[in-house]
């Protein structure tokens, strides 16, 4: 938000802030995909142990059992739906933060994005250091502790659980540049909207999940199944990353929002 050019907008950075979201001049987007019983989970060879999917059983409702209050338990994978990987989810960072272990300040952090919805039409399209040093030349550095979001447009299939998990094969980051931006850049970790960080077929990458690989060795992060990246600017927003603190979690199912000045558009 440019305060010298609006006088009327005074006072503390908080104030600011507010002022701006009550006026229209910063827009907040929820970047969160529903959380429900068809919200696709990644499928896993038979031999491996298996994420539950998300499933609900009522406790009461306005009955018998609880005449005043409706409520449900739940049980899910902590990687369900639009969800926060912490660096002990892989074992090269098995010594590293558990969920509630992160700081904090890291989860409000800025955000760009890079969009190649185009290229990934091909559902076996991997992103290269190439793409990345593209959009570096276009739109400048990538962001001191900020998140890489790729855009590839695979939310569109998000309701369609067999298509948004396509047999496997859908779009990611190859190898040498997982590591790349993991180990050589500023950021502190990559947002997708696809079921996982890597690519649907990164099982058979040398290293396998690269994405996962090098991140969390890195002590970074990772965002999945993220929507409404096409109302971001390519730099310019700032996201807030809201994971539950579970105690030992390897990750936890999230709220994101991204704030942006809507003059950066």
């Amino acid at each position: 938000m440019n305060v010298e050019k609006d006088m009327s907008i005074t006072g503390s950075a908080i104030e600011i802030l507010l002022q701006g979201l009550t006026s229209g001049h910063l827009r907040i987007v929820d970047l969160t995909a529903p959380l429900h019983e068809l919200t696709p989970i990644i499928r896993l060879p038979p031999e491996r142990g298996q994420p539950w999917p998300f499933s609900r059983e009522l406790i009461s409702r306005y009955d018998e059992k609880g005449p005043h209050v409706y409520w449900n338990n739940l049980k899910m994978c902590e990687h369900t739906g639009t969800h926060f990987d912490a660096p002990i989810h892989w074992v090269t960072g098995r010594d590293l933060d558990d969920v509630s272990q992160v700081p904090v300040q890291r989860l409000v952090a800025p955000a760009v994005v890079i969009d190649l919805t185009e290229e990934a039409v091909d559902p076996s399209f991997l992103l290269e250091r190439k793409h990345v040093e593209r959009w570096i030349e276009t739109h400048g550095p990538l962001p001191e502790g900020g998140w890489l979001l790729y855009r590839t447009g695979w939310s569109r299939h998000g309701n369609d659980p067999d298509r948004f998990l396509n047999e496997g094969i859908t779009p990611g980051v190859r190898p040498e540049c997982a590591k790349w931006l993991a180990e050589d850049t500023s950021i502190q970790g990559i947002g997708v909207e696809t079921v996982g960080t890597d690519a649907g077929q990164a099982g058979c990458f040398d290293p396998a999940y690269p994405c996962h690989w090098f991140f969390h060795g890195a002590n970074k992060y990772g965002l999945t199944q993220l929507r409404n990246l096409e109302l971001l600017p390519a730099r310019g927003a700032m996201v807030i990353i809201a994971p539950l603190p579970i105690v030992g979690g390897s990750g936890s199912p999230c709220r994101v929002m991204a704030i942006y000045e809507e003059t950066t558009r």
